[in-house]
């Protein structure tokens, strides 16, 4: 296990370091020396160091539920056909934070599911099956490390947003599957440790990130997420219908 040190600045982190790699033999703590927060580049550089065959991308505000998340991801990411394998993903409260990524959502891209009852079974109990998606979040992502390779990675243009839909989508067009597990369960901190798109400066990098997304996926944004019917909203995350579909007459 690789921990990317980003820029920690409480003793008690660097004192939690050493207590870990003394009790784990397997843990290892790398400092990447870059400035500011460009999610691509510091896993990137965990990546340099990695040995293994399969990656998990995986952030500090998580918390796995149960003892096998790890295994039924890999489950499914050692099939042929699958490129990377996503999880299903709690706000602290009990809500859904991630239960997949839709295409389109919100004029870019955006989670299903946000914010429903965690037992819930969602649309047509999407949120509690197995099914192959366009996109999943990298706050849980396991790929195999060779797939990574062969699409040419994150890109560092999209330092926090989007890198992980950006990817997604790579490994679609390069012919493989992106699976969702909802019996991989963690509960999502989010944006407990880096904070909020709440100044000036992140504000504007985000509308970058997004005229980016919105250029480079322009045909795919155009003809719409195969995952999702053309007859449901992109407004919102319920999977209501649109209203201003058009109906085809036979």
């Amino acid at each position: 296990m690789l921990v990317i040190e980003n820029n920690s600045q409480k003793k008690k982190t660097f004192k939690d370091y050493r207590r870990i790699m003394h009790e784990y033999s397997k843990v290892k703590v790398l400092y990447w020396k870059g400035e500011g927060f460009n999610y691509p580049e510091i896993n990137q550089y965990g990546i340099d160091h990695a040995t293994g065959e399969y990656l998990l991308f995986l952030n500090n505000d998580t918390e796995m539920i149960g003892s096998d998340c790890i295994k039924e991801m890999l489950s499914y990411c050692m099939r042929e056909d699958v490129g990377a394998v996503g999880a299903r993903m709690y706000y602290e409260d009990g809500t859904l934070q991630h239960g997949g990524v839709i295409i389109g959502l919100g004029g870019v891209a955006g989670h299903a599911f946000l914010g429903i009852d965690g037992d819930s079974p969602g649309y047509f109990a999407r949120a509690q099956v197995i099914h192959d998606l366009s996109a999943v979040t990298a706050a849980c992502m396991m790929m195999k490390k060779r797939v990574y390779e062969e699409v040419g990675g994150f890109d560092s243009k999209f330092a926090v947003a989007f890198n992980d839909v950006d990817l997604c989508l790579k490994i679609r067009k390069a012919g493989y599957l992106i699976v969702y597990d909802p019996y991989a369960e963690l509960i999502h901190y989010e944006s407990k440790s880096r904070g909020y798109e709440d100044t000036e400066e992140k504000i504007e990098r985000f509308h970058g990130e997004v005229n980016l997304f919105q250029t480079r996926w322009k045909d795919f944004l155009k003809k719409g997420d195969p995952y999702y019917s053309p007859n449901l909203t992109l407004d919102h995350n319920d999977f209501g219908l649109n209203h201003l579909a058009k109906v085809e007459r036979r």
